[in-house]
Formats: structure tokens, sequence, C-alpha cells
């Protein structure tokens, strides 16, 4: 999978998270404005309500209709206006309350109160293009036939206005909360997709370091190889050399997988307590120094670490020591000293130059030359058991590296 595809993968993710959540929300925004909008019409019927029920209490039946009563009632001076209209039954004088809250087109009103008297309904509508919420409500007499109708109307426009402004803070609460939507699901596809831009860097990384590191060697193989088919006289002094070639190699490719499972985070540690002093001295035993002297001063420490990958990394501070640190020609003089969950190798080299000791621990930096990869190793297994690798250069000559672990205490 390459980088570009991790990035659309990441932008699908965030559109797919951020859609998911904008469509949760739209949904609640739409059920608190339709709720809003609900509660303000009932609070409008609920006021016109009652100023029918009372009015249409108050008409008196007779011989005619007789609306009197309503006039000494308060409920004339007051909002809603209301009126009693004959809606198209027996013909009556209409009556209209004292107080104008809102303008109205009164044939609108007689229209409605004619609907009414038909249909035997209460209704319950806008008019003034939304401006006017007005309900109608039959009137009857004692036969329960309709002789009239009741006719209260009352201004929508504060009551829109603040469901209007509703809707406003609304919207822009759901614009404000899909934005921090996009936002948190960009970063957590981000986490989400972080092991697989770890992996691919490391891969990458890893095809980098092989390339950069085989490719020497490899042209040396060539090199010894053609002499070889060349000369056949001197096949039997090149083919040793073609061996120990092919070995490095090896090596090489082996130390690069271990690298780079190391930090890709694959590689499961096989965490133990393990006696730091033992594991140097038998490293020490088993390793081939080719004339070189190597002595250990150890006390005893015990650690808790991985004792494969922990014998792996004492195994390069050797190694880099037994092939750099020495003068020419001379056999590698190596001293190591084990305590405290410290292994220090001492050499009797060149030392390192102060400026590229920071860097002697990076791929492809190394010290005295080499490619640098046995002592990124040994810097990623101390990182790994949470401890440090350190250089300096000792006062009578020589390089020092350092390997610090934390001591397990019994």
């Amino acid at each position: 999978m390459s980088a570009q595809r991790l990035r659309r993968l990441r932008l699908v993710l965030t559109l797919l998270f951020t859609t998911l959540n904008a469509a949760g929300l739209i949904l609640l925004a739409w059920l608190v404005v339709r709720s809003d909008s609900l509660h303000g019409e009932q609070l409008l019927d609920g006021d016109l309500h009652r100023v029918t029920s009372t009015a249409a209490r108050l008409v008196q039946y007779g011989d005619a209709i007789v609306t009197d009563y309503i006039g000494r009632d308060v409920l004339g001076d007051q909002c809603p206006q209301f009126a009693v209209l004959p809606g198209g039954a027996t013909p009556f004088a209409p009556y209209y309350s004292a107080r104008n809250c809102v303008e109205v087109n009164r044939a609108d009103l007689d229209v409605l109160a004619t609907q009414t008297v038909s249909s035997n309904l209460v209704l319950e509508t806008y008019i003034n293009d939304g401006d006017v919420r007005v309900r109608t409500e039959p009137l009857r007499n004692e036969f329960a036939q309709n002789i009239g109708a009741v006719v209260a109307w009352s201004d929508a426009r504060g009551v829109a206005a603040e469901h209007q402004r509703l809707v406003l803070s609304v919207a822009g609460g759901c614009l404000v909360l899909v934005a921090a939507v996009a936002l948190a699901g960009h970063a957590l596809a981000g986490r989400a997709l972080r092991p697989a831009a770890a992996a691919l860097e490391q891969q990458e990384l890893l095809l980098a370091e092989t390339a950069h590191d085989l490719r020497t060697p490899v042209a040396a193989l060539r090199a010894l190889a053609e002499t070889a088919l060349r000369h056949p006289d001197q096949r039997a002094e090149l083919l040793p050399r073609t061996v120990r070639l092919a070995g490095r190699m090896g090596g090489i490719i082996d130390g690069l997988l271990v690298r780079a499972r190391l930090a890709a985070g694959v590689e499961q540690l096989a965490i133990q307590p393990v006696w730091l002093d033992q594991l140097v001295t038998s490293l020490v035993e088993e390793t081939p120094h080719d004339g070189a002297r190597v002595t250990v001063t150890a006390a005893a420490t015990k650690v808790s670490a991985d004792p494969a990958l922990l014998q792996r990394a004492i195994g390069n501070l050797l190694d880099n020591a037994l092939r750099y640190g020495k003068q020419p020609d001379q056999p590698a003089i190596v001293h190591i000293t084990v305590a405290g969950g410290r292994v220090t190798v001492a050499d009797h080299g060149p030392g390192i130059d102060a400026s590229l000791a920071e860097d002697a621990f990076d791929r492809f930096t190394g010290a005295g030359g080499s490619s640098g990869l046995g002592l990124a190793i040994v810097s990623w297994v101390a990182q790994s058991h949470g401890g440090t690798l350190s250089v300096y250069n000792a006062e009578e000559g020589g390089a020092i590296f350092e390997l610090a672990l934390p001591v397990l205490r019994d």
C-alpha cells in the first residue's frame, strides 16, 4: 500500500465518519426544530382556545343571538382578538372585540367561519402569509345546531421570530459540530492508520537500507566471481573470501530484518531475568577473536531483558570493537566491564570523532567506516528495553561504548 493510497483511505474514513455523524446531527436538529415549531403552535392555539371557548360561553341564545355579555367582559379588551360571526347560518350582527391587536382581512375571517359552520369542525390555520394564527370554533344552540362561529386570531410573528432564532442557532451549532466531527474524524483516521503508515515507512526504510548496505558487498561478490572465472588457478584462494563475503551479506540481511521488526514493534520481546555478567562472559568465550585480546571484568548483575536480543546487541558491540577498535596492523585490544546493569566495551582504536558521536547510532552512519547497522541495532535493543546506548572517547585513547539497562532488583 503506497503512501498516496493511505492518504486516500484516511480521507475516505474521515468523510465516512463525518457523513454518518452529520446525518445524526441533522436528524437531531430537525427533531429540535420540529419540536419547537409544534410547541410554538401549541402555545398560540392554547391561547386562542381559551378565547374562543370563553366567548362561546358568553353568547346567549334566544330568538336571536345576543352578544352583549361579551362586550361587558374584559376578554373584549385583551389580545388575542376574536369575533362572533354568522358563518352562513342564521344571519345576525357580527361581533368584533374592541382591541385591535393585529390587522386582518375580515373577509378571510368570514370564509373561515363559513367553513367551520359547514364542516362542524374546529379549524386552526394561518392567514396573512403565516403572520396570523386563527382558530375557529362552531357555535351550537341547545339543539346542537350550528348557528355561527367564534373566530379568534393572534399575531404569530413573535413566535415565528423566536423559532427563526432557534433555527439559526441550531444550524450554526450543527455547522460547528460537523466541523469539529470532521477534525476529530481526521485525527482518529490518522491514529487508526498510524500502524499501517509506520509499517509502510519501515518497509520503505528496509528496502533503502538493504539497497544501501548490500550494494558494496554485492559488487565485491561479483568481482570475486568474475575473477574466479577468468583465473581458475586462483579459485582456491578466492573461494574462502567469497564464502566469508556471502556470510557477511547474510548477516547484514539478518540484522536489517531484526532492526525492522524492532522498529515496527512486531518483534515480541521475550522478557525474563537475565544475569548480565554470565551472558557477557559466555558471549566473549564463544566469539572468535582472530588474535585480538579481549578481557572481561564482571560483577554479578541481573537485568530484565530478552536474552537473544541482548546477546545480539552485546555481540554487535564486541564485533564493532574487534573490527574497528584497533590500530593499523595491530590486533584489537578490547576490555569489557559489566556492573550495575551496564556493559562497557572499550577498545584501543582511533576513537570516535566527537562531531559524529551523536550520529554514530543512526542508520547509514557508523563508527570507523562501518555501515552503522550493528550499532543501530544495539541502540534499538537498548530503547526497547528502556535502556540507553552512549559512546565517548577514553582519555588514553580508544572508544568506549556503554549499554545501560534497568537493573532487576530481587
